[in-house]
């Protein structure tokens, strides 16, 4: 399984936040585990951060805690640097100086 210290340490955060997010809804890691159709030694390797555990389980775990919703934000389409600049409004321009002669 490919592993890195930047992957082992987003998934070790992640679950901390998850388990954070259990006990902040004030349940159990058993009331968790069987709420998400888990064993409790299955939570605890989501909570460690264990890249074994599945995506499914991850989603159940959100949808437990009614946090599905920011699944949508993950891997949205990126906008080029060409759409930016063509979705950005003209730039103003500046009206040309009158000269001293015309002025007076």
């Amino acid at each position: 399984m490919f592993s890195n210290r930047e992957t082992t340490d987003a998934l070790v955060s992640l679950g901390e936040r998850l388990r954070q997010a259990r006990i902040a809804k004030g349940d159990s890691q058993t009331v968790f585990a069987r709420r998400l159709g888990i064993s409790v030694p299955t939570l605890r390797d989501l909570e460690q951060g264990n890249p074994r555990v599945s995506a499914g389980i991850w989603v159940a775990a959100l949808w437990a805690l009614s946090r599905l919703t920011e699944l949508d934000n993950l891997l949205l389409p990126q906008e080029s640097l060409f759409e930016q600049f063509a979705r950005r409004p003209a730039a103003r321009q500046r009206a040309p100086r009158r000269s001293k002669a015309s002025a007076s």
